[in-house]
């Protein structure tokens, strides 16, 4: 029974939320897509490795957060220890910020901790469980830890690559080899492999275009990889790497920028705006992305807070089959076949005839 509750929880409040369209109470660029919710309820974050407006993890996190209520705030630290992470989060706590979200499986042991100093506050741990310096897991009752099936985002993004391309070298740029990478990585190869086997492509991931570079910050890293993958032949490149990945896109705007193929997959957000090389018509080197939808999720949680419906000590996934992950609805560089194709392929993971595995 209690599986069902959060399965028709999860599905409710997305279904709710998607058909409504840098420093203390910063936003980015982007306006917000998610309607006010009257509360006096202050949402806090700690941004993860990386900036704010990075376009990607923390960036996607935060889209939630911004304009959702009157006021929210979020702390980026000094380093990336369990005693960094504690030191905002009582910054936060201290200034009367109730509601804290932290992005990242870096923050396990810091809301372990939290979880039990700060009874009365609530924390949303994304891609990540509280747990101990031992490994024991404990989400408390005033914490949701939140995941997501990324290996269904990167199978999507997968298949509408290799269907769009059709043939030639991939290759997969990761930024450290935590899990949420991995799954992204295993699910672009099934991706691959499904559209070989069932779409007639023939798209090749060859291990020498396989790399975790082990940075989330090292753009000139992602440039310089990215480049030796393109000289070797490689006509798309899957960067779920942070930071990392935007020196990918650097490479491949130069690129086409001259004349040259060189598409880039995104990852976690719609990055389509970052690759765009061509400003007069917004051409842009980004094939497609692997979506989280972390701002959905993000909200969904301040949402159940605000309606007495916040679902502390549980374990959420948010996947396909609860609209949680994919590709973006607008993929100007994909042909209508090949979006009608995807939206097949959705409709049968969501019906349970295609199974990705989050396994290597």
């Amino acid at each position: 029974m209690k599986k069902q509750f959060l399965s028709i929880l999860i599905s409710s409040m997305l279904t709710v939320s998607l058909l409504v369209g840098c420093g203390s109470g910063a936003s980015s660029q982007m306006s917000s897509k998610f309607q006010r919710l009257e509360t006096d309820l202050r949402v806090g974050m700690v941004t993860n490795s990386g900036t704010i407006d990075d376009r990607s993890f923390n960036q996607g996190t935060w889209e939630g957060i911004k304009d959702t209520v009157s006021q929210t705030k979020y702390l980026q630290p000094n380093g990336a220890t369990e005693a960094d992470y504690l030191q905002q989060i009582a910054n936060l706590y201290d200034a009367e910020y109730r509601f804290i979200v932290t992005p990242g499986y870096k923050f396990e042991t810091a809301i372990y901790v939290a979880q039990t100093k700060y009874l009365d506050a609530k924390f949303v741990l994304i891609d990540g469980s509280p747990r101990d310096h031992a490994g024991s897991v404990k989400v408390g009752n005033n914490t949701v830890a939140i995941y997501f099936s990324e290996q269904e985002a990167g199978f999507l993004a997968g298949v509408a690559a290799a269907k769009q391309i059709k043939e030639g070298d991939f290759g997969f740029i990761g930024g450290m080899a935590i899990p949420s990478v991995k799954r992204y990585k295993s699910g672009f190869e099934q991706g691959i492999s499904y559209a070989n086997e069932h779409l007639g492509t023939r798209i090749s991931l060859k291990d020498e275009n396989i790399i975790y570079i082990g940075s989330f910050d090292d753009k000139a890293g992602g440039q310089q990889l990215s480049a030796q993958m393109y000289d070797r032949g490689v006509r798309a490149i899957f960067a779920a790497a942070g930071d990392v990945g935007l020196g990918v896109i650097t490479e491949a705007k130069g690129r086409a920028a001259k004349g040259e193929e060189a598409w880039v997959i995104g990852v976690d957000v719609d990055q389509y705006m970052d690759g765009i090389y061509e400003t007069g018509s917004n051409q842009s080197v980004i094939l497609t992305s692997a979506i989280k939808y972390l701002d959905q999720s993000t909200y969904d949680m301040i949402k159940a807070e605000v309606e007495g419906k916040f679902p502390g000590g549980q374990t959420l996934t948010f996947n396909v089959a609860n609209n949680g992950v994919g590709i973006p609805a607008n993929n100007p560089n994909l042909s209508e076949e090949t979006i009608n194709t995807v939206k097949q392929v959705t409709d049968q993971i969501k019906a349970g005839n295609i199974v990705v595995s989050g396994e290597e």
